[in-house]
């Protein structure tokens, strides 16, 4: 049963205007500059309604909770900072011929989540990469 309410408005708009996956803390944060009132138990309920009526879709990163994203989005992948831990979109395309599965294999379907530092995360200053980031380029 789909109820409009403020709480229900302030998380969907929350997901809908920050624009990258969120968790259920950020929403909840981000959330309550719009319903002072909005708790973390409205916070799930809701998702589950959210996400039960096609509204949006949990974004899963091995060994962490569930962030949350529009389902309108379609398929892509992500970018995990390392630094902040925020989860960004990221739309290219991988072609199935261009992955590295061996001669005789069919590739069905796959997820890519790249690990790094987002912008707000990266040194500012003129300095050095640390020595270890060097070598993973």
């Amino acid at each position: 049963m789909e109820r409009n309410t403020r709480q229900r408005n302030a998380i969907l708009g929350v997901i809908t205007e920050v624009g990258r996956p969120l968790s259920t803390q950020e929403i909840l944060v981000e959330g309550q500059a719009v319903v002072p009132s909005l708790s973390i138990a409205t916070v799930y309920r809701t998702l589950k309604d959210l996400i039960t009526e096609g509204w949006i879709v949990p974004v899963k990163l091995p060994g962490e909770a569930d962030r949350y994203e529009l389902t309108r989005l379609g398929k892509h992948y992500h970018f995990k900072c390392s630094s902040c831990s925020k989860v960004f979109d990221i739309h290219e395309r991988i072609k199935n011929n261009n992955l590295p599965a061996p001669a005789d294999f069919i590739v069905e379907s796959y997820d890519l989540i790249l690990y790094g530092r987002c912008s707000e995360c990266v040194p500012k200053s003129g300095g050095t990469e640390p020595e270890a980031a060097k070598h993973l380029i």
